[in-house]
């Protein structure tokens, strides 16, 4: 029964203590920062996935970028799954200022799938992949601001990813097909957040 679990219990509290991490040096920053910012990413959650942001300036032009996100669904009756569990940190450069136009990033990702059954995507309608990736890459992005605190972020990266998966026939029948290790070029990361700025 405990293989079923999409998160096994030694990689749960590994991203327990991550969120708590995150959330520690958020909370000492903002003592010393001028501007701290939370945003969500309607890409992601146009796919019903939950994500979170936090975002903190780093000096005039410099900040730092670290989301999250975590779905744990599975759809039935067809099974179509989209479970996964990516962290996404991202060190940016703005040549105006933090959280003001352009801006350039270096980002890094480690991610957690166990996706397949998804009607609308060649090979996914058919299979399901469990594995794991991690890899990073280059990103260009841009703040508008549609108020005092709030404002809207487009971003696109391209990059790397090491990815170590699991075929199987089903999600639910279990059928190994085999066992794979890819090397992924391409892009990396897709953006169009809402923002709020907190301080």
């Amino acid at each position: 029964m405990k293989r079923n679990f999409f998160l096994y219990k030694k990689e749960y509290k590994m991203l327990r203590a991550l969120l708590w991490i995150i959330l520690c040096i958020t909370c000492s920053l903002n003592v010393y920062t001028q501007k701290l910012a939370i945003k969500t990413n309607l890409a992601y959650l146009a796919t019903t996935t939950p994500n979170l942001g936090l975002e903190v300036a780093l000096g005039r032009k410099f900040s730092l970028d670290v989301s999250g996100n975590y779905n744990s669904w599975t759809f039935f009756p067809d099974g179509m799954s989209l479970r996964h569990v990516l962290v996404q940190p991202e060190f940016r450069f703005w040549p105006c200022k933090s959280f003001e136009g352009h801006f350039f990033g270096v980002h890094g990702h480690w991610a957690k799938y166990n996706v397949g059954q998804i009607p609308f995507i060649p090979d996914l309608d058919k299979y399901t992949y469990r594995g794991n990736f991690y890899g990073g890459g280059v990103s260009y992005g841009y703040h508008f601001a549609i108020g005092r605190r709030w404002g809207l972020e487009l971003s696109l990266g391209v990059g790397y990813a090491y990815m170590e998966y699991n075929k199987y026939v089903c999600a639910e029948c279990a059928e190994l097909m085999g066992r794979y290790k890819r090397h992924y070029y391409g892009p990396t990361k897709l953006g169009i957040s809402i923002i709020y700025l907190i301080h």
